[in-house]
């Protein structure tokens, strides 16, 4: 199966359609799994609408609701990268997979765990009318043909979420469901389910019912422990409640129990907590705006930037594998809901910076930032190193979990993720961000690489032991002597960066010493057939979800259309590479990475048709994305359906590569859309250099693009003019293909076609 065969099919899934201002949900009915619910959040609180048998069900969860107790043989601190490397040369690999990856696949935490559910009996109210989610106000609202209604959010400011009925003929009464904890009366759990969360061992929970309120007390592992409060009460013919949940894994607690923040909120009344969610809600929107004339994909935009502004904040944990919606079907959620640093996290995260939502991002560096103590005992333990690296899969507190080794404990996950760092600078010019968070982390990161090198046999640097997620999945033979594409990828940007940024700061002595580094790595490995190969004699020849031989073109920006020629011959032989293998074995955040891929490549109509094909085919109705494919129309043999977010913020990041790109430091305005593609526009996208972005293309032309300095500075803009013939009251000049001009911060520039 090639790309174009595999795209050019029409999937079909249930279509939720538009409703409101903005593309929203709306169903005739509720949906009947967790999977499929209506998805509301605050980036600590989550909640899912949908029906369980005769029951309107809300499923509780909270971000940082984790069962931490420490994995037998992982946090044992005999273990060395070195005993793993001596157990791969002599053979006897079999030992480190059962000393790394069995604990994962085996034991049932650490993992995130749900807090519970609310449901209500609604077999009295009849036939639904509609349940519709509007994501203007992250507002879920249900209508019932009798007249009866419901209002359900996640409060956007704030440790509580609301619900208010109206017209139900009388009270409606929650009832508070622990989620399936208790241990059976045998000690013995051997007999359960697979992933069953019984396997946790946990006492069972006390729910103590007053007249209106319910709280839910919920003993964990050690010392932990959480608290669920309803609240809710009837007047003027409505009944109105909220909810809370409180933690005591330290870092996030409030100073206050769930039954005392609902106790002091539910006075406030249902609509002026609305009101105060809306105005949040109203401040988020602003921030960014698309208009594409491909219903679908401008759909899918707008609910994956709703999803990301229910899952991210500041001052949050960050977006795990399934954020705030954790699985409520009795079950561990898939992949124990964590960490995962080989791609996920990174992925969730691509959207944030160029659709002007930096505050959201910065949750991610905090929480890197905050833990940085954490992960440099892990690299001089394991690594016997200098500087920082991450554990590849961790737990909330950034604790190694295992699995696939290669991965879980890659020697460049820090390299990954300083990228993060990169980019909030680079999208903010926050000098102080600079100083003290972004290039201290590449500074450490930079160190851990040099002190882990060694020297091979052609006199160039090499990691001891190099992988490429995830090729030969978990074997022996993911491990390669010699340095892959991906690992390599990540140290040549690393030092490339560490040297960029001392510079910037005038550390030039520092600056050269990266320099120097850098020089001592080898070149990418490429054929003339292939592209860009995994490793030296190693090219990609067989269907592979992790496009992880391809880091240096994307996300890296190290290879680049921009570059030249060869690179451009690079980037098209591997591209073409990747079709010629098709799409047998990927999953929906191939079919989204895929999509930044042809937009660095300026293939706006394959860019769109990848995007499309994540939409309609690896997503659930209300937009979860779901790996496999659920379409039966064969673009992927992984037709299962676990829940992942990176999907879907991928797809979102896509979407914005076709629009604007800004990574070589020059502005490209609408760079890979689809010919056809008349009438589109965008307003105040970010770009790189604190920029703030606005563009209309009509009938085929661009029409005006208005950019706004916040830090001030010359602009490099690729003309977009019809023609090259534009009009402006500030002062341009041209250089090649470029529009070069100075503006102070604070400052804009409106420019228009000439033929306006």
């Amino acid at each position: 199966m090639t790309i174009i065969a595999g795209l050019g099919f029409s999937c079909s899934r249930p279509a939720a359609e538009a409703e409101g201002d903005l593309p929203g949900l709306f169903y005739s009915d509720f949906a009947g799994t967790w999977d499929e619910a209506v998805p509301l959040g605050n980036g600590m609180l989550g909640a899912l609408v949908w029906k369980m048998g005769d029951n309107l069900r809300i499923s509780l969860d909270r971000a940082d609701l984790w069962d931490l107790r420490p994995m037998p043989w992982i946090n044992d601190t005999t273990w060395r990268v070195a005993w793993v490397s001596d157990k791969w040369e002599t053979n006897r690999y079999a030992m480190v997979q059962q000393a790394f990856d069995r604990p994962y696949d085996e034991l049932p935490a650490p993992s995130k765990i749900p807090a519970g559910a609310i449901e209500f009996d609604i077999s009295g109210l009849g036939e639904t009318e509609y349940v519709r989610l509007n994501t203007a106000d992250a507002l879920c609202e249900v209508k019932w043909k009798n007249g009866a209604s419901l209002k359900v959010f996640v409060s956007a400011g704030d440790n509580t979420g609301w619900f208010e009925f109206r017209n139900t003929g009388g009270e409606m009464l929650p009832v508070l469901v622990a989620p399936s904890y208790t241990s059976p009366a045998s000690t013995d759990r051997t007999g359960l389910p697979a992933g069953d969360l019984q396997h946790l061992g946990y006492p069972a929970g006390t729910i103590v019912s007053a007249p209106g309120s319910i709280i839910y007390s919920q003993k964990g592992w050690g010392d932990f422990s959480y608290e669920v409060a309803v609240n809710w009460q009837k007047e003027e013919g409505a009944t109105t409640g909220c909810w809370s949940i409180t933690s005591t894994n330290p870092g996030y607690n409030e100073g206050k129990s769930a039954a005392v923040i609902c106790g002091e909120a539910l006075p406030e009344g249902f609509a002026r907590a609305l009101n105060r969610h809306e105005g949040w809600w109203r401040d988020y929107r602003s921030a960014s705006s698309v208009s594409l004339p491909d219903t679908i994909l401008h759909k899918q935009w707008y609910l994956e930037m709703y999803k990301f502004g229910s899952a991210a904040r500041s001052n949050t944990p960050p977006v795990s594998l399934q954020a705030v919606w954790t699985a409520d079907n009795g079950k561990l959620p898939p992949w124990k809901g964590d960490f995962h640093h080989d791609l996920n996290t990174q992925l969730s995260y691509w959207p944030a910076y160029s659709s002007n939502h930096l505050e959201e991002a910065s949750g991610f560096t905090n929480w890197l930032w905050n833990l940085r103590d954490t992960f440099r005992w892990y690299t001089n333990t394991y690594y016997e190193t200098g500087g920082i690296n991450v554990p590849g899969v961790t737990t909330l507190d950034g604790q190694p979990m295992g699995g696939w080794i290669q991965y879980s404990f890659g020697p460049t996950v820090s390299a990954w993720l300083a990228h993060h760092f990169y980019l909030q600078w680079r999208y903010s010019l926050d000098r102080r961000f600079l100083e003290e968070k972004a290039f201290p982390w590449l500074r450490e990161t930079a160190v851990h690489l040099r002190d882990l090198s060694v020297m091979d046999e052609n006199g160039f640097k090499k990691l001891p032991l190099s992988s490429s997620p995830e090729i030969f999945d978990n074997s022996a033979r993911a491990w390669f002597p010699q340095m892959t594409n991906f690992d390599l990828a990540l140290v040549r940007w690393t030092f490339e960066k560490a040297a960029e940024l001392a510079s910037e700061l005038g550390l030039d002595e520092e600056s050269e010493l990266w320099t120097e580094e850098l020089r001592l790595w080898p070149s990418f490995a490429a054929d003339d057939t292939t592209g860009l190969l995994f490793a030296p004699g190693l090219p990609y020849l067989g269907s592979h979800r992790h496009f992880s031989h391809l880091m240096a073109f994307h996300p890296l920006g190290l290879i680049d259309y921009s570059g030249g020629e060869d690179e451009r011959r690079i980037i098209d032989l591997t591209i073409g590479n990747l079709e010629k293998n098709g799409t047998d074995w990927w999953t929906g955040y191939s079919f989204a990475w895929l999509g930044s891929l042809y937009a660095r490549a300026f293939r706006g109509d394959d860019a769109a048709q990848a995007l499309r094909t994540f939409a309609e085919c690896f997503c659930l109705p209300n937009s979860f994305h779901v790996n496999g494919d659920q379409s039966g129309t064969g673009k992927s043999k992984f037709t299962y359906r676990p829940f992942t977010l990176e999907g879907n913020f991928a797809f979102a990041a896509g979407i914005q590569e076709m629009l604007l790109q800004s990574h070589t430091g020059v502005l490209h305005i609408f760079p890979a859309i689809p010919d056809s593609w008349a009438d589109v526009e965008f307003a105040t996208l970010r770009a790189e250099g604190a920029l703030l972005v606005s563009a209309v293309r009509s009938e085929g032309v661009v029409k005006r693009v208005e950019i706004e300095s916040e830090k001030g500075g010359e602009v490099r803009l690729k003309n977009p003019f019809s023609g090259g013939r534009y009009a402006s009251g500030k002062r341009i000049t041209v250089d090649g293909d470029n529009l070069v001009f100075t503006l102070l911060p604070g400052e804009n520039i409106l420019i228009k076609s000439s033929k306006d």
